[in-house]
């Protein structure tokens, strides 16, 4: 027996097609066709393949810097096997290595974890028609043909078309995003091209049956089915590079390249002058690990994680540490509408009634607000309007205690407008009750309220103004029913994309105990109330500020254009042109690069359609930063170059996915994480530009007492520093001086200036420029202070003959050299600003780190046993003052670099 062909649009079937088409009846299948199915199609669950641990923990090395590492640790590891000192060398190497794999190790792992919360979403068991009786089965074992039967609170178990149902209503808002429970049909759908949120007669595997029950036939289980393909897109989606990591690795690899060929020639000239070929090979990698920056990985995570933590403070927690500063160059936020820009509670907000519109304030679940006509009205002034309020409060079956709400949210926006027109449970008691049924489109109540019986309507306008005959003035009155004008009004409603309802009631007999069909008839129409889902005054403001900062927002949401052109509006965003999935699906790929450069609203979009908008902007040249809390937003969550999931409302799935998470679930969260995030990209330009110079320096020193050892006697008996104080330079300092400067305060308008573009490099002519004018004014006077001071210890020959006062001598250049670089820490505070532009206690840090730098430098200098490691001695106090002036040349250079090129900078800008 074969298995049958499932079809690939099973909405547009009717019932009997779509059983013939899955070879299946009402019966369901019997046994040996259940069997057969599930050994053709596979177990219903979604399968995938983890990447081993130890795997994963080897492509950590898989980095041009900690190569180069690798290989400089293995080169210093074997000198030391052969005698020369270069063990501490090794052991820092080798540990700076092994801390960044383990870091990044830790944080790697996130695609599996979001396929496992994947899996997690099936269900375990379900109620199924097997040989025309019902049974429960593992879900597992579900196959295309099977039918289930579903009830409220069951979480759907496969794909399932619909074949019964009895006032059946969906929660799909974790795959479609739409926050309203959907009601479901079994009519055919004969559209070609539907979103999973136009599947009307279609359920789909984990989601949950909110309201009544239903028949279904099984049409895809497992990868086939909507959760499985997702499942297939957040395996195939890439974990690209962020814009930090792509420009540290071209930062790398240039600055490699720049190291090794430096080497190589200070190697093959030491040969060309003579030198014998190992203390060339020494020379050269003594260079080779003076120049490179050990710790500027650590330095570079150190900065992420700080702002990491300071994030987390702002609600902001972040995942993958890149992202801490991909945010700060982020030029396009692609939102979900729901929850993220807007209170994700229906509230109503406009009103009609007594021929007069009020508008409504106060938000979300706020109990307290204003009925505004040109000023805010008292209620109870207003007979119209309170009777009205009146009608959705008590034809209604939500609840509000505490200011918490339960029940149906059109329910409960109606029950707090009342409440913020003051009602309240007064006695009033339900005698009967017509529940609301899709088929008829109204709800109606018969209340004992203060001794009398009232019936009171709720429904579609044209429904209730159906059953109505006369409607009220302002002052409270019945007058004729002026119809046309009502559905006028309700169409302006709707047109604002409000949820509209009418209202209508009448008092009847006291003795009336029941609801019958002719009591509906001759109602007065109270008028109508209009409802949506309301932008946050936060999302307003981070929308405005994402505007001033040169971010662009775009909404992507699975609910309806009207809504989502309506919302956009409100929130300040173009909203000119709404595009719909269904119009996506038919751009080719050159065309949906050109549509989201000019729209930024999205409509009735299903998962695919949010993974192409983000990989078509990021193509465009755009960082791109993707919101999301349900399943359907994991593919477009992994493809940004940043994914924001969603705290509180977010599925499991989508914060896996994301490389941050919002405690709060507010679009304004995301505006002060992008703030930080320029404050850790500055950081991370001070940081640089200050441990490079200092690293240019150790190996001009390595490299001039090489090229200088020919003519000058000293340079050939010993470097102006020995390897292992270039060590202490290149870790103890950048610890102590090069971290403080992560500590500086935010600069002002961060969040006035566009993003940086794309295309900008950690190395330009700013850069290679201090480099080589801060490695000479650092390096000089380290040469200057070892020749002045060490001279007369070695003979014309380079012979030593006081060894004493040549390891003074370097232990005086190795203190003139913390002197200098003092002398740039102090101005790299700020790369352009001068020194005195800025209060030199406003970083206590650097104070501290520059205090506790003198303090430790006493240690080797002054204790027998760190002297004897650190090859250092003390030198008379008179040597004092010639080594503190090493505290001005890098000082006067960097000064007069920022001094030249405001200058410049000025002259450009003026007339």
């Amino acid at each position: 027996m074969t298995a049958p062909v499932i079809p690939e649009r099973c909405y547009a079937l009717d019932r009997e097609q779509a059983l013939a088409a899955l070879e299946s009846s009402a019966s369901g299948l019997d046994a040996s066709q259940a069997r057969e199915r599930l050994a053709h199609f596979g177990p219903n669950e979604i399968a995938f393949r983890k990447v081993p641990a130890w795997k994963r923990f080897l492509l950590q090395f898989n980095d041009p810097m900690v190569i180069i590492l690798l290989v400089t640790a293995v080169i210093t590891a074997a000198l030391t096997a052969l005698g020369s000192h270069m063990l501490p060398d090794t052991i820092v190497i080798f540990s700076v290595v092994l801390l960044n794999a383990v870091l990044g190790f830790v944080q790697e792992g996130k695609a599996e974890g979001a396929l496992d919360a994947l899996r997690n979403m099936m269900v375990q068991e379900c109620l199924v028609v097997r040989d025309g009786e019902r049974q429960r089965l593992a879900a597992i074992e579900l196959v295309p043909g099977d039918i289930v039967v579903l009830e409220a609170g069951d979480k759907v178990p496969a794909d399932v078309r619909f074949l019964e149902v009895s006032n059946l209503h969906a929660d799909e808002s974790s795959l479609t995003g739409e926050s309203v429970p959907v009601e479901k049909t079994t009519d055919a759908l004969a559209n070609e091209a539907l979103v999973p949120g136009d599947q009307r007669n279609i359920g789909f595997s984990g989601t949950y049956i909110s309201q009544g029950g239903a028949q279904a036939l099984v049409f895809a289980t497992g990868s086939a089915t909507a959760f499985g393909q997702i499942a297939d897109m957040v395996k195939a989606a890439e974990s690209t590079a962020t814009p930090l990591q792509q420009k540290m690795q071209e930062f790398v690899r240039s600055l490699i390249a720049a190291i090794l060929a430096v080497g190589a020639f200070n190697f093959f000239y030491g040969l060309y002058l003579g030198y014998a070929m190992s203390y060339s090979f020494l020379g050269a990698v003594s260079l080779v690990v003076a120049a490179i920056p050990e710790m500027l990985p650590a330095l570079v995570t150190s900065i992420l994680a700080l702002s990491g933590v300071v994030m987390a403070r702002r609600k902001a927690l972040i995942r993958k540490l890149p992202a801490a500063e991909t945010l700060g160059a982020t030029s396009v936020i692609c939102s979900d509408k729901t929850g993220t820009l807007t209170e994700n509670r229906m509230t109503v907000t406009r009103i009609y009634a007594g021929a007069m519109i009020y508008d409504v304030t106060g938000e979300g679940a706020a109990l307290k607000g204003d009925f505004v006509l040109d000023a805010p009205v008292a209620v109870m002034d207003q007979p119209a309007l309170h009777r009205l309020l009146q009608a959705g409060y008590h034809c209604n079956n939500a609840r509000v205690r505490g200011g918490e709400a339960l029940g149906d949210p059109t329910e409960v926006a109606l029950r707090v407008a009342g409440i913020k027109g003051g009602l309240v449970d007064g006695g009033e008691r339900r005698l009967a009750e017509m529940p609301f049924d899709s088929s008829v489109k109204f709800m109606a109540v018969l209340l004992e309220q203060g001794g009398e019986r009232w019936l009171y309507v709720k429904g579609a306008p044209e429904v209730v103004l159906g059953m109505c005959s006369a409607e009220l003035d302002g002052a409270g009155d019945s007058r004729p029913l002026e119809k046309d004008r009502a559905l006028e009004k309700a169409g302006c409603f709707a047109s604002d994309a409000l949820r509209t309802l009418g209202f209508a009631g009448k008092k009847l007999e006291s003795d009336i105990q029941d609801l019958r069909a002719e009591d509906l008839q001759g109602l007065c129409f109270f008028g109508l109330q209009g409802m949506i889902d309301p932008p946050k005054a936060s999302a307003i403001e981070a929308v405005a500020a994402c505007r001033r900062a040169g971010i662009r927002t775009v909404m992507i949401t699975g609910d309806h254009p009207d809504t989502a052109q309506a919302v956009a509006r409100q929130l300040g965003i173009a909203a000119q042109h709404v595009m719909t999935g269904a119009e996506l699906t038919a751009l080719s790929e050159a065309e949906l690069r050109n549509v989201v450069q000019k729209v930024s609203v999205y409509a009735r979009v299903a998962p695919e359609h949010k993974k192409a908008i983000a990989e078509a902007l990021k193509a465009n040249g755009n960082v791109v930063a993707m919101t999301g809390d349900g399943v359907n937003d994991a593919p477009a969550l992994k493809a940004a170059d940043i994914g924001v999931a969603m705290g509180v409302g977010g599925t499991e799935v989508a914060k896996e996915a994301a490389d941050m998470v919002l405690e709060d679930d507010n679009f304004a969260t995301i505006v002060a994480a992008v703030e930080e995030g320029r404050h850790a990209w500055n950081n991370l330009q001070k940081a640089i530009l200050y441990t490079l110079p200092t690293n240019a320096a150790q190996a001009l020193l390595i490299m001039g007492a090489i090229l200088l050892a020919a003519s000058v006697p000293i340079f050939s008996a010993r470097f102006v520093l020995e390897p292992v104080q270039i060590l202490w330079v290149n870790l103890l300092d950048s610890v102590l001086l090069t971290m403080p400067l992560m500590l500086e305060r935010k600069e002002h308008g961060l969040l006035d200036a566009p993003p940086r573009p794309a295309n900008v490099h950690i190395i330009n002519a700013l850069f290679l420029q201090r480099v080589l004018l801060l490695g000479l004014a650092i390096s000089l006077p380290g040469f200057l202070i070892y020749y002045h001071f060490g001279h007369a210890a070695v003979g014309v020959n380079g012979e030593i003959l006081d060894p004493l006062l040549l390891t003074q001598a370097q232990t005086a250049a190795f203190w003139g050299i913390l002197l200098a670089h003092f002398g740039y820490l102090l101005s790299a505070r700020s790369i352009h600003r001068s020194v005195f532009s800025f209060s030199p206690f406003s970083n206590p840090w650097l104070l501290g780190g520059i205090a506790l730098s003198i303090a430790i430098r006493f240690v080797p200098t002054l204790i027998p046993e760190a002297s004897a490691l650190f090859r250092t001695a003390p030198f008379p106090a008179e040597w004092w003052p010639l080594i503190l002036l090493c505290f001005v040349p890098s000082f006067v250079a960097i000064e007069a670099d920022k001094a030249l090129r405001t200058t410049i900078r000025r002259r450009r800008l003026s007339p």
